[in-house]
């Protein structure tokens, strides 16, 4: 039996998801939901779309329509909260783009309604379904890396600037999630400090610096910037045998181990054992992955393991705590870990 779905939002990450839910076997898309009727007729033409999914403007007109099983919102993020809890009201399943919302209290809110509802509440945390970022996962399980010490993730490009969000919501969400996912644990407490350059109203930081401290003591530092042409999306993990370097830029080794330590040696430390292992990754599109996860977890009506409302709520209350942090000027902020 085919899920009916209906996709909000027909952007840049809302044309991946009409494309990937029309190839699955198991979805039939209803209809796209977009404010702006040039970015209907652009999705319209880019897909070359049948006739009789609908193209509509108002997402409060489409959530009547019948047939409907689930809703797909690739819409900013400060509408995510209406738009999720009308959804939900209305008894459909409810994929969300990360962030779930702008406020940790709003995440928790719609969570609860979800389990109230027996409805999923699914958030697109894409690189969890990386095969790249699962394998490293691995890596780290395994204890090839030796005793951990720190992490790294800079995460830069010229544009698109968001004009509801700064840099820290835009792009931190990426790396805490994959370093979350690797670590097995959470931060316990958190810093940022931001500059501001562009001449936007209210003021959004173009540049933010942040470090996150975990409970086992692992530190790791993010630097983001969306007014970098130097593009770059690279993380590292830093154990005392070796690092796992995670590069999405590198077409040809996305993913190695970094191998090398040192010893004390002839009176001074030298670097010894020094090699690079390229990892061996079987390719796969994560958004496919992620489409067909939250597909399952409608058919099975069960929470996702990877990727549930709950997950996204918690990474919500982390970024709230980096902004928290950054209005303050790099005051230590605690993490919520209810």
């Amino acid at each position: 039996m085919e899920i009916g779905i209906v996709i909000f939002g027909a952007g840049r990450w809302g044309v991946h998801l009409v494309r990937n839910f029309l190839n699955h076997p198991q979805s039939q898309v209803i209809a796209v939901v977009d404010p702006s009727p040039k970015q209907l007729q652009a999705i319209q033409e880019r897909l070359q779309l049948d006739r009789d999914i609908m193209l509509i403007e108002s997402w409060k007109e489409a959530l009547e329509l019948p047939g409907i099983t689930a809703v797909a919102i690739a819409t900013p993020a400060s509408t995510h909260y209406d738009i999720i809890s009308a959804a939900l009201k209305k008894g459909y399943h409810v994929f969300s783009e990360k962030p779930l919302t702008l406020e940790y209290s709003e995440s928790v809110a719609l969570c609860k309604l979800a389990e109230q509802q027996q409805r999923q509440l699914f958030v697109d945390h894409t690189y969890l379904f990386n095969p790249f970022v699962q394998t490293g996962k691995t890596i780290v399980a395994e204890g090839r890396l030796g005793d951990l010490r720190y992490g790294y993730a800079t995460r830069t490009h010229i544009e698109p600037v968001r004009p509801d969000v700064d840099a820290l919501w835009d792009l931190a969400i990426h790396d805490i999630c994959i370093l979350n996912g690797w670590l097995q644990e959470t931060p316990v407490e958190v810093q940022a400090n931001g500059i501001v350059w562009l001449p936007q109203q209210p003021p959004q930081s173009d540049l933010v610096m942040a470090k996150l401290t975990y409970p086992s003591g692992f530190q790791a530092f993010l630097h983001l910037c969306w007014l970098n042409p130097d593009k770059q999306r690279r993380l590292g993990v830093v154990g005392n045998q070796g690092t796992l370097i995670f590069d999405e830029m590198s077409a040809d080794k996305p993913l190695v181990i970094q191998h090398g330590h040192l010893e004390y040696l002839d009176d001074r430390w030298k670097a010894v054992d020094v090699s690079q292992e390229v990892v061996a990754v079987e390719k796969a599109e994560p958004l496919a992955q992620v489409c067909n996860e939250f597909l399952n977890c409608i058919r099975q009506n069960t929470t996702s393991q990877i990727s549930s409302g709950w997950m996204g709520a918690k990474l919500v209350g982390i970024l709230c705590a980096l902004n928290d942090s950054l209005q303050q000027r790099g005051k230590t902020i605690k993490c919520d870990q209810s």
